[in-house]
């Protein structure tokens, strides 16, 4: 066959960028190497896969198909697009290589560099990883598994320090390892001949071979690669000694390697996980060549698989030598092999590879690459595997005004005609540099695929259908000369390609038979005829066709107008094998005609294809091929179906047929014949349409998966996600197949329904597992945001925004990504609500309070003013009021001192409550200054114009009210910040780091540690801190470093810790003066660092430490450090009991002895745990006793934590409470409440909020006593009576502090209950305030009980009670607390610690503004006890029994389980219905309460399902698995929630609850009435012209629904211009139907209910009038399709609980309608009896109008065609030469109307 000639398309003169940008850059020749390289690419290549919005720098668009280059020369890299400079690179050392590769599980390609000491990474962002190399590396390469690294051979392989990762992204690494271990992981890199990096993270890991079974590490030093592949596992190596090329396959292997490999090089550390390895297999070689082939390259082969070939371009030999792939796919893997003695060789000056024939195909994961050649003869060929397609030639008229580039010409070489191909270079994907024999280079296009979308998809198809040789034979009449659209200089329009592809077509068939000319001379004998045949006819049939056909006439005729070009007679030997052609040719063009009837807005293209088609079955004698199409088309029949032709008995597919059957009556049914052959082939993409259509009514109708087919035939892509129904399975392949709601748009009305029917029956509960894509096609945007959310935030692989907002179009384009919580976006954007308060001076102060107004607690705390008093109540910027006489006087001075004095004790307490309320509240940017609100100790007159007043230092300390106050301040102020992502940076608290200490910064060290950030900070940086001697930071740093690090037993930060702890300092050490103040602190860090570790050496140190006496002499700081160690040994052995230690019982005893109780065996006691004594030290006796006074209290809480939940009796035993006059005289009151505490926390389960609890706490001694003291005729003398009432209240207040912990965080109504009647009781003891509630409590407390006693217990109470109302807000709690604090500020007897109680009670009931809470875990309540140790300071500066800085480690108790509810159209926050089912516990069975959003959730260890409820919006179920694990941290990966944001959706008609309380605005279907009732249309005319306030349709409608659809459609409605339209009864459908979308919130319905009632209106226009509408049938094909899913409905193949979408009586009253249309007229009747006797179709007068009635009627009443009715009346007649044969004749044709088999019958009778 001879091959064509075609033109290059030339771009223009070539030359690289980068030499360009270098002159632009005045770079001088000295400066630079005078050797460059450069390489073109596709930008798809530097494409992020998973993210197709990415930068259109970065990646060009389709639209704009550049090359984009990369120039290297010394160590500049420069990365360009077109003309364009995108990014430079500066390495530090000259560059070896670069390449693109893409490691690891990132999608992004990355731009590996290689330099001669070291490797460097970068992504497309500019983030950059840098590996140092231990050896010579000459070469990388790109595989699909990670980068390949070739090394250089050395003779001394020397055992080296082995490369490791460094990067600026990563944290600083451990360097201090063995160095056995370093050889362990080194040597193997330091043998192997061959490297591979699979992840930039990742150390460099030698590559294996497989031999003989086995693996060995690769050292083949000589293979020298020269070419790998980046999408299949290939490497192509070449040996010199040997002359041989090999070719190898790279696999990824877990199996075992040589014993002797792993034995002496790849020690595998046990604790690590077994890597997997990088191995290569040898699958073919090929010897005899001198030198290294001059490129290698992938192309695929021509034969039946389309198999890939490796081709080697030997440049010496001039030739091009292919080795042929097989690809076998074997358990999921695919296999690569070499095809024996399949190879072939090319004779080539050059070789390139190019897509350009294919180019939308894809072989496996490979694009299908043709070869372009330079052959010997200087002459290019374009080759498809083996086939030379065509010869390209540069254009003759090549001159500077053709060139399309910028740069000139050089007048030295001009261009010629005789220009000489010397050389190609530079391929990507079909453009190619072309070299000329004066070294001009100019970049050339190959023509790829047609501009005509059409032809583009024939082409397709019969590269997909039709037998490789068969394609082979059209590929070289497509690319053969004789195509117009190629040889014309001119741009080829759509049109004219078109007409070429059938020019071939025709061609093939004129190829078998010779047409008889239908006139004698070829010559046109009159003027008409020479019309008829001209093209300007050809042209006006085109354009002006009474029904959109494109011309009536053959396309044999067209060839003889267009090319009357003469073909040669075909010999009789090729009558077969094109008579195969063209049925194969149109078996798949008829597949492609299918499933271009699934789309709606190719009907253009459906009417030119049907013509060609006629042509191919006419002269097949395809008769019921031809009948298919002419039904469809009737206009088709003037040319085509002429009697006479012969009758051929093969069945035309019919896709709508098989969807109707698998429908009626389920895929069983259906035939495999109605499908066409494409439709069931694997990988075509060109019907991908109908194959996902037909894979969806399979599932709908019950199919099963077998494999990648379903059990009817076809492929299928299912994506994962649970599901129970076959509607469910469907949605899931919908989303698998990426099939969104614009291509459901696309299909027929009919054919979309059941597809609608099955994500509506999906709507209301889908599964959670699914992605978001599913839930975008149902319509739940606030699952898929949710989905989305976590997705986006943890890179799992679903798709992206863009691809979810694409499948969304058009109806969810309000569909947008909420990515940032509204409390941030308030917090960042919003300024706070001004601060109204009489007391305020200057509104411009900060109170580190002004963020906590945003959207969520104003939604949280509605229009109440209860925020706005919590920041009065703790603000401490603001000079405070001081109520003086009008008549000043130098008493009143002195009188405003003292009071401004207690006043001073109330403000420096605030910060604490302060801190509280504001945690993790405010999201600061790392490029600002932290700032700290002032401390405003001043108070003001508002009797004297808000004078200012001072402290006088002269009579107070005032620096006494400074420093710690000044610390806790700043501890406030940090503790705002909220976990922003989780990132801080060292340089930002460096860059806040004051030249001097201070306690600000002090404050701010700990802030941040209590939330984690302390880890940025370096050894050098603590030591830095350490080295200032200050004493409030290094208590901040310590307590910071073991909050950050806790649980973690870190070794550098466990040294600095003990470091300030003396005793511990060894004898040789020089001695330290540590104040007790930093032991203390030193101590509680150490068991925070080590918390629940039950470290043996840690454990002993601190039981020492508590019976230890510190340096100072003071009793009480004794006592403080005893406490410290004591919480540091529970923490330590936190909730392990008997576990943590094998002698448990000597630290028991040990911890009894300190407390005062009983030892067992105390003989032994001290000689088994012996304690390190060192120099000053000595232990806390007197004599043989112990000061119990001191130890006491620590050791009792120590044994509280180490047992707490324990349930250990033997345990509470020993902690006895006293029950004997003697005992309550021997234990100290305050221990008392310790050991109800710890018997409490120890017996957590026992412990009930009831009243019958409480008092059985108190010894039956106790009760009696205090019951009779309440009498009269008591007969206990008073010393006896002030025992038992201290006992008493300390137990009432202990048993309240339990359940305070036990329940904190619950908002348990029965304890709140208890615990606000309990704090009443104690309130009116102190002073009486209520009326006397009865006798349930006893009176007159206060007679032997001192007040300091009651008040402590009081707020001990209340500080409980808002332990257990935490993050509520609760009003009953709020307001007690406020008014304790200004009854303390009344009394003028407040202490501090009173003061400091009631704030942070205020602040724990406010916890972080409402959105945190108490959790009840170990660790939490151990934090939660530190924090409420009932020992208050009696002034700002009282660290002595209980460090004041260790009240801020509640934040280690508190969990963000906030939950707020955001509308997902409009991105607000809004109210919605919960209920929370929590799990059965000890106390209550299973149960499910409401909660209002936003609020607080129950904890994880008990929360089961959060169901979103209530008729506004659509329903969502999550369910938990309660699991005793603390709340989500953001960004954990499993976490439900997005940041406490759960996204919901508004069902249309009705409101929110913000803007309609009560629900009185949701009367929809009143208020659509309403608007409605205005159809009288002069009423709705006048109305919108006078302008009147009445609600129009579009404001009503966009009231109720958010679809921009509905919306747009209901502003058509509103337009004046629709008013004005005539047909007043389609004006009043489309307001029903509008009713009807929005009433059931299914919008999609708009566009099924408009195209059903057009279309049967259409049909009736057409009917009754002479107008032709349309002149198909294919609306009737879609319109049955509705019909059989009513059907289908009605008899309960496809379930549907609420009934069908779209209302059954409607689709009757269309069904009436037309048959009422097609109830059989005389002349119908006529010619459909012409038509069943003759096949023939209408003719003479008015043939169009009845053509397309009969094609009407024969559609909608499933008439066969005439050749099969007849073939069936001749088979039936002779036996039932009398009777009917109708019965007969219905058992052939089932589904054809009764009554028409009735008029066959009578016809053919």
């Amino acid at each position: 066959m001879s091959i064509g000639v075609r033109c290059l398309k030339v771009l223009g003169e070539f030359k690289p960028f980068g030499l360009i940008a270098e002159a632009l850059d005045g770079k001088t020749p000295d400066s630079v190497s005078n050797k460059y390289s450069y390489f073109l690419f596709d930008p798809e290549i530097a494409r992020d896969t998973d993210a197709e919005d990415d930068c259109p720098d970065v990646a060009s668009s389709p639209s704009n198909p550049g090359d984009h280059e990369l120039f290297i020369r010394g160590n500049r890299i420069i990365w360009s697009t077109g003309a364009r400079v995108f990014k430079r690179f500066t390495l530090p050392s000259d560059i070896v290589k670069v390449c693109w590769c893409r490691l690891g599980l990132t999608a992004e390609a990355l731009l590996c560099i290689l330099q001669n000491d070291c490797l460097t990474i970068y992504n497309t962002s500019g983030e950059v990883v840098s590996l140092p190399l231990a050896r010579t590396i000459t070469s990388i390469w790109p595989l699909p598994f990670g980068l390949l690294l070739q090394q250089e051979v050395e003779a001394n392989i020397k055992s080296r320090v082995p490369f490791s990762s460094t990067s600026p992204l990563l944290n600083t690494c451990d360097m201090l390892l063995s160095a056995s271990n370093h050889i362990q992981k080194g040597e193997g890199t330091l043998v192997s001949s061959h490297l591979i990096l699979m992840d930039p993270m990742d150390e460099l890991q030698p590559t294996f071979i497989e031999e003989r079974g086995k693996l060995n590490i690769m050292k083949e030093y000589d293979e020298k690669t020269i070419w790998t592949s980046d999408q299949v596992p290939l490497m192509a190596s070449y040996n010199k000694g040997k002359m041989q090329h090999s070719l190898w396959v790279a696999e990824i292997v877990n199996s075992n390697i040589d014993e002797e490999a792993t034995t002496s090089l790849l020690q595998v550390d046990p604790m690590s996980v077994l890597p997997k390895h990088l191995s290569f297999r040898k699958i073919w070689q090929g010897k005899g060549a001198q030198t290294a082939a001059y490129k290698v390259f992938m192309a695929t082969d021509d034969d039946d698989d389309a198999a890939p070939v490796v081709c080697f371009f030997h440049q010496e030999q001039r030739k091009l030598l292919s080795v042929s792939l097989q690809v076998v796919e074997i358990n999921n893997e695919i296999v690569f092999d070499v095809k024996p003695d399949m190879g072939w060789n090319i004779s080539a000056l050059a070789a390139s590879p190019v897509i350009v024939t294919r180019p939308r195909v894809k072989v496996g994961l490979l694009p299908y690459s043709d070869i372009m050649v330079l052959a010997p003869e200087n002459v290019l060929l374009l080759y498809s595997g083996k086939q030379c397609l065509c010869k390209y030639v540069l254009p003759s008229c090549l001159n500077k005004e053709k060139i399309l580039h910028d740069l000139e010409l050089s007048e030295e070489s001009p261009l010629t005609n005789d220009l000489k191909i010397t050389g190609l270079a530079d391929a990507v994907k079909g453009r190619v540099n072309v070299i000329v024999n004066n070294r001009q280079i100019f970049r050339c296009a190959l023509r790829q695929s047609p501009s005509s979308t059409l032809a583009n998809d024939c082409i397709t198809a019969l590269a997909d259908g039709l037998h490789s040789s068969f394609y082979r034979h059209l590929l070289g009449l497509l690319w053969k000369d004789g195509d117009p659209a190629h040889v014309s200089e001119a741009e080829s329009s759509v049109e004219s390609e078109w007409d070429s592809f059938c020019h071939v077509i025709m061609q093939i068939c004129k190829k078998y038979k010779i047409i008889s000319q239908r006139h004698s001379d070829s010559v046109p004998n009159s003027a008409w005829n020479f019309l008829v045949s001209s093209q300007f006819h050809y042209n006006f049939c085109k354009v002006n066709s009474m029904f959109g056909i494109a011309s009536a006439v053959s396309l044999d005729q067209q060839e003889s107008n267009l090319h009357r070009s003469s073909v040669d007679s075909a010999q009789s030997s090729e009558k077969p094998f094109y008579t195969d052609l063209l049925r194969e040719s149109l078996e798949s063009l008829h597949g492609l005609y299918e499933s271009l009837k699934l789309d709606n807005l190719r009907k253009r293209d459906l009417e030119l294809l049907s013509i060609l088609l006629c042509n191919i079955a006419e002269f097949l004698a395809e008769e019921n091929y031809l009948d298919h199409y002419v039904r469809d088309f009737p206009g088709l029949c003037k040319k085509f179906l002429k009697p006479g032709i012969t009758n051929s008995q093969k069945i035309c597919p019919s896709l709508f047929r098989w969807l109707e059957i698998c429908l009626q009556y389920g895929c069983n049914y259906a035939s495999i014949n109605d499908l066409p052959a494409l439709v069931c082939k694997e990988g075509s993409s060109v019907v991908s349409i109908a194959r996902r259509v037909v894979c969806f009514y399979s599932i709908l109708s019950g199919a099963k998966l077998l494999g990648k087919k379903l059990s009817t035939g076809v492929y299928c892509n299912i994506t994962t996600g649970s599901h129970s129904s076959k509607e469910e399975l469907t949605v899931l392949a919908m989303v698998g197949e990426r099939f969104g709601l614009q291509q459901l748009d696309s299909l027929p009305s009919g054919v979309s329904l059941p597809l609608r029917h099955a994500l509506d029956k999906c709507r209301d509960s889908p599964p959670n597992d699914w992605p978001a894509a599913a839930y975008v096609l149902l319509g739940r945007q606030d699952l898929a945001m949710s989905a989305l959310a976590r997705g986006c935030k943890y890179n799992i692989e679903t798709p992206n925004n863009v691809n979810i907002i694409s499948m969304s179009t058009p109806y969810m384009l309000n569909l947008h990504p909420v990515t940032i919580s509204s409390t941030i976006s308030d917090a960042i954007g919003l300024e706070g609500t001004k601060f109204e308060d009489t007391d305020s001076v200057d509104g411009s102060m900060t109170d580190g309070m002004e963020h906590i107004f945003n959207s969520s607690t104003q939604l949280r705390y509605g229009r109440d003013l209860r925020l706005n008093e919590v920041r009065r109540l703790l603000c401490s910027s603001r000079p405070v009021a001081i109520q003086t006489s009008v008549n000043h006087s130098a008493s009143d001075q002195d009188l405003q001192q003292a009071q401004l004095w207690h006043l001073a004790q109330r403000t420096t307490s605030l910060p604490l409550g302060r801190g509280a309320f504001t945690l993790a509240t405010i999201y600061t940017l790392l490029t600002e200054a932290f700032t700290v609100p002032k401390l405003v100790l001043a108070g003001r007159l508002p009797a004297q114009q808000n004078a200012t007043v001072n402290l006088d230092p002269n009579i107070r300390n005032i620096q006494e009210l400074r420093s710690w106050p000044e610390f806790h301040n700043a501890v406030a102020a940090g503790l705002r910040l909220a976990p922003l992502q989780g990132r801080m940076s060292r340089t930002w608290i460096m860059y806040n780091k004051p030249e001097e200490p201070n306690s600000v910064h002090a404050g701010l060290i700990l802030a941040l540690g209590l939330h984690g950030y302390l880890r940025v900070l370096a050894i050098t940086d603590i030591y830095q801190y350490f080295s200032q001697e200050h004493e409030s930071t290094t208590v901040g740093l310590m307590l910071g470093l073991a909050a950050s690090y806790g649980g973690t037993m870190h070794p550098a930060i466990s040294k600095t810790l003990y470091f300030h702890i003396p005793v511990r300092h060894p004898s040789s050490y020089p001695e330290l003066e540590v104040p007790t103040l930093l032991q203390s602190a030193a101590l509680m860090s150490l068991g925070i660092l080590y918390e629940g570790s039950a470290h043996p050496h840690t454990m002993k140190i601190l039981l020492g430490e508590i019976g230890r006496r510190s340096g100072g002499d003071n009793v009480l700081e004794r006592e403080g450090h005893a406490v410290s160690a004591g919480f540091a040994l529970g923490l330590v052995a936190l909730g392990r009991g008997e576990d943590a230690l094998g002698f448990i019982d000597t630290f028991v005893n040990r911890l009894f002895l300190y407390i005062g109780g009983k030892v067992h065996n105390e003989r032994s006691h001290f000689s088994t745990v012996q304690m390190d004594e060192s120099r000053g030290s000595a232990q806390m006796m007197d004599g043989a006793a112990v000061n119990i006074d001191v130890t006491a209290p620590g050791a009792i809480i120590a044994v509280a934590l180490m047992f707490m939940k324990t349930e250990s009796e033997a345990i509470v035993s020993r902690l006895l409470i006293p029950n004997t006059s003697f005992d309550l005289q021997y234990v100290r009151p305050d221990f008392i409440m310790l050991r109800v505490i710890a018997r409490n926390l120890i017996m957590w389960s026992r412990v009930h909020p009831s009243k019958d609890w409480v008092w059985s706490q108190i010894p039956m001694i106790v009760r009696r006593a205090v019951e009779g003291i309440e009498g009269d005729d008591s007969d206990i003398d008073d010393m006896d009576a002030e025992a038992f009432i201290q006992a008493y209240v300390n137990i009432i207040a202990g048993a309240c502090i339990s359940l305070g912990l036990v329940f904190a965080g619950s908002r348990n109504e029965n304890a709140q209950e208890l615990l606000y009647e309990f704090a009443i009781y104690f309130l009116n003891e102190i002073k009486p305030i209520s009326p006397a509630s009865g006798k349930v409590f006893p009176k007159g407390l206060s007679q032997y009980i001192d007040r300091g006693t009651l008040e402590t217990c009081l707020h001990l109470i209340v500080l409980s009670l808002s332990v257990v109302m935490a993050g509520s807000g609760h009003l009953q709690t709020f307001r007690l607390l406020r008014f304790l604090r200004s009854r303390n500020c009344a009394d003028g007897q407040s202490s501090y610690g009173i003061q400091m109680a009631v704030s942070l009670a205020i602040g724990f009931l406010f916890l972080g503004g409402g959105m945190r809470t108490f959790s009840t875990n170990n660790h939490s309540i151990a934090a939660l006890l530190i924090t409420l140790y009932p020992r208050l300071p009696t002034g700002p500066n009282d660290n002595r029994c209980h460090l004041q800085a260790f009240r801020h480690l509640y934040v280690l108790a508190t969990e963000a389980r906030w939950i707020q509810t955001v509308d997902v159209d409009t991105g607000l926050p809004v109210y919605a219905p919960l209920e929370v089912t929590v799990k059965e516990t000890e106390h209550y069975a299973e149960s499910s309460f409401c909660e209002v959003t936003p609020c607080l959730l129950p904890e994880r260890s008990i929360l089961k399902r959060i169901h979103v409820c209530g008729p506004r919006y659509w329903p969502q179920v999550i369910d938990f698995n309660p699991e005793d694990k603390p709340w989500w941290n953001f960004g954990d990966r499993n976490s439900p929630f997005n940041s406490g944001i759960l996204f919901i959706k508004r069902k249309v008609g009705a409101c929110s609850y913000v803007d309609d309380p009560i629900g009185c605005q949701s009367l929809l279907s009143r208020a659509m009435h309403k608007v409605f009732g205005l159809t009288s249309l002069k009423a709705c005319m006048m109305d919108i012209r006078n302008g009147s306030g009445s609600i129009t349709v579009d404001q009503l409608v966009g009231t109720f629904s958010s679809d921009p659809s509905l919306i747009a459609f209901a502003q058509l409605c509103c337009d004046p211009s629709w008013y004005n339209r005539s047909d007043v009864d389609f004006k009043e459908f489309c307001l029903q139907v509008l009713f009807e979308c929005v009433s059931k919130d299914r919008p999609a319905l708009l566009q099924v209910y408009l195209s059903l009632y057009t279309t049967v209106e259409s049909m009736a226009e057409q009917v009754t009038n002479d107008a032709i509408v349309f002149g198909d049938s294919l609306s009737i094909s879609g319109f049955k399709l509705t019909l059989t899913y009513i059907e289908a409905l009605m008899t309960g193949k496809l379930s549907a609980p609420k009934g069908g979408i779209v209302q059954s009586t409607f689709v009757g009253s269309l069904r009436k309608q037309v048959e009422e249309l097609l109830n059989c007229s005389q002349e119908l009747k006529d010619d459909f009896h012409n038509y069943i006797k003759l096949g023939k179709w209408p003719d003479g007068e008015s043939q169009d109008k009845r053509s397309i009635l009969l094609s009407w009627f024969l559609q909608w009443f499933d008439v066969p065609s005439s050749s099969v009715i007849r073939t069936a009346v001749d088979r039936v007649k002779p036996k039932f030469m009398s009777s009917s044969s109708v019965p007969l004749l219905r058992l052939f044709f089932p589904k054809t109307h009764i009554h028409v088999i009735g008029e066959i019958d009578r016809c053919l009778s």
